[in-house]
């Protein structure tokens, strides 16, 4: 018996060899383009148009950045994804909360049917509904400004549905309690119910910011003005237009500079980022 029971051990320790190196593998495979955009971002355009391949040995430079602070509108376009990426991230959570607690907790006529409308939201894609939204904002001149861009996605059925599944797990014995000592709905829902849903709130919130910041359908559409881009409408836009004249380096410089607040927003928030993909509960 103690002759043959060294051999799971084995087959276990094989198992997770081949299970690192296949974690090894992709995780080159993600980095790679990273590192070669860094490494691109760091070179001269003029060498670079010469021979491709001298990403791979020096000399490095940090002129593209340089260039990038002095001369680029790159910074207007990260400005203008803050405020459209913060503002549609706080009204979503603002609106989300009170509909999926009057959802989940009050009783109002037509409650069922209209939570079934919002369900349907999520099946109905963007493109579905574009032309009449850029009709109506049209009307409404609401084009090449902020609440142009950040009110189409303040329409966020998943977020409604979260916070309402949420709330319905709360215990009712709560609001029960808290009507024996003559607290009104809302401080009910402010003082008692709100905070028990930070959880749901920090996913959804994550989530809302990260897809606002990279959505680039919409944008594109309203923001017509170049002061009014938002960071991935301008990439695009000196991509397609300029990538001759001013050189790969520079654009590589900025997209690597672009990326930097998500960078830092994932350093911050790594550990609400990681609860929310793995689903579990924050603590």
């Amino acid at each position: 018996m103690s002759a043959s029971s060294p051999s799971p051990v084995k087959r276990r320790g094989l198992g997770d060899h081949v299970i690192l190196a296949a974690v090894l593998v992709l995780s080159v495979a993600m980095v790679a383009p990273v590192l070669w955009v860094i490494g691109l971002s760091l070179k001269d355009n003029t060498e670079l148009m010469a021979n491709p391949n001298s990403v791979f040995h020096p000399p490095y430079i940090i002129g593209n950045y340089i260039a990038i602070i002095g001369t680029s509108a790159v910074f207007r376009w990260i400005l203008n994804s803050l405020i459209v990426s913060i503002g549609v991230t706080f009204g979503t959570l603002v609106l989300a909360s009170l509909a999926g607690y009057g959802f989940a907790r009050l009783e109002f006529p037509g409650r069922r049917v209209l939570f079934v409308i919002v369900l349907f939201g999520l099946a109905v894609p963007e493109q579905a509904v574009l032309v009449a939204r850029h009709q109506i904002f049209s009307i409404l001149h609401f084009h090449n400004t902020y609440h142009g861009i950040i009110l189409p996605g303040l329409s966020n059925a998943f977020g409604v549905f979260l916070m309402t599944q949420y709330f319905r797990a709360i215990p009712k014995e709560l609001d029960e309690a808290a009507l024996l000592d003559n607290a009104s709905r809302f401080k009910i829902f402010w003082k008692v119910l709100l905070p028990l849903t930070l959880p749901a709130q920090a996913t959804l919130g994550i989530f809302t910011f990260l897809g606002s910041w990279n959505d680039y359908f919409w944008p594109l559409i309203s923001a017509t003005r170049k002061e009014m881009y938002t960071l991935t409408v301008g990439m695009a836009s000196v991509q397609s237009n300029f990538a001759q004249s001013e050189g790969v380096g520079f654009l590589m410089a900025q997209a690597v500079f672009a990326g930097l607040p998500i960078f830092i927003v994932y350093l911050f928030f790594q550990k609400y980022i990681v609860t929310a993909v793995s689903g579990a509960a924050v603590r």
